[in-house]
């Protein structure tokens, strides 16, 4: 209800001061729209938390300053553009408030390739390094409407289901916020009338918020009374979407020779567009097969550990090109009819 009511007064006043997102060589729309959708996102997440997750702010203090961090360099992305690197360099900080202020990390790999417990500073450094990636990945897969709160508010969901089954309700309460605010923003998103993006503002904190949720998981997974074996694939299935488009783009750019690092159009999205599918329809794709991921990963998850991550991973790969190696089939056939005709 906050995001709510808050986002079409801040699509008044991005009209009246023009703070827009002007529509460029790789923009999916053709007109300027509002991009600050993420401010009512962080606004509403941030009140509802600090009403009923107030044991969670005690205890991770450094939660809601990485937060407010990655919030302002966000907004100031969106309204004055910053450079890469100053991002960067926020997000880092950003997780090593968490990581090394709060000790919330990744503790264990619970055997994954026959790894168990991390010494502190290779725990450090890997906590570190995904929540930097996880936020990255989500903020790539914010290319058309409905994608990137679609894939939230399913990862958002699923998180909801597993605190509330290991009791921790105030990080449940924390995944209802972020579900609750990404699905006041979907409508909007999704409207012509009153269209409005996330921005660099949603897309960094939501991304923060499920690289949050995710790593407290695989924590609370490790400890003696819960002991979930394979919570590490678990929780890459929940986040596959994001994370194997970011995989799928590096493995295409350094098979072309580019760098990793240049913008393209081979992100899944673009790769399902290009078959003929609205917006609506490749949000809607993508996010099913996110969901049948989750439920091949759930089916097989008291195989090895390792052996799960190698099948979600091959799953997983086999989905992202699947829109590719259809779409050259395509190209063939309509080249074929050309030379016949």
């Amino acid at each position: 209800m906050l995001t709510f009511i808050a986002i079409p007064k801040i699509i008044r006043v991005s009209y009246r001061k023009q703070l827009m997102d002007v529509p460029g060589n790789r923009s999916s729309h053709v007109r300027k729209v509002p991009r600050l959708g993420g401010v009512a996102i962080y606004f509403a997440i941030a009140v509802v938390s600090a009403l009923f997750s107030p044991d969670m702010l005690f205890k991770i203090p450094f939660f809601s300053a990485a937060l407010v961090l990655l919030f302002f360099i966000g907004l100031m992305d969106d309204l004055l553009v910053v450079a890469p690197r100053k991002k960067l360099i926020a997000q880092i900080i950003s997780a090593l408030m968490i990581v090394v202020g709060s000790n919330v990390r990744i503790h264990s790999f619970f055997g994954l390739f026959g790894i168990y417990d991390l010494p502190y500073m290779v725990s450090v450094v890997f906590t570190t390094l995904i929540i930097v990636l996880i936020i990255n990945s989500y903020n790539l897969i914010d290319g058309i409407d409905g994608l990137a709160s679609g894939v939230g508010i399913l990862i958002s969901l699923c998180f909801v289901f597993i605190f509330f089954r290991l009791f921790d309700y105030s990080m449940g309460f924390l995944a209802i916020a972020v579900l609750g605010s990404l699905l006041a923003f979907l409508y909007f998103n999704m409207s012509e009338q009153y269209k409005i993006f996330m921005g660099d503002t949603g897309s960094m904190v939501v991304g923060y918020l499920i690289a949050f949720m995710a790593i407290k998981f695989i924590d609370l997974s490790s400890m003696p009374y819960v002991m979930i074996k394979s919570a590490p694939v678990v929780a890459i299935a929940i986040l596959i979407v994001p994370l194997i488009d970011t995989l799928s783009v590096i493995i295409i750019r350094l098979m072309k020779k580019k760098s990793p690092f240049a913008a393209d159009q081979n992100h899944i999205h673009h790769r399902v567009l290009r078959l003929g599918f609205s917006h609506v329809q490749t949000a809607v794709i993508i996010c099913f097969s996110n969901v049948l991921l989750i439920i091949f990963a759930y089916i097989i998850r008291h195989v090895n550990i390792s052996l799960m991550l190698l099948l979600l991973v091959c799953a997983a790969l086999l989905l992202s090109y699947l829109p590719l190696v259809l779409g050259e089939l395509i190209s063939k056939n309509k080249i074929r009819k050309i030379e016949k005709t």
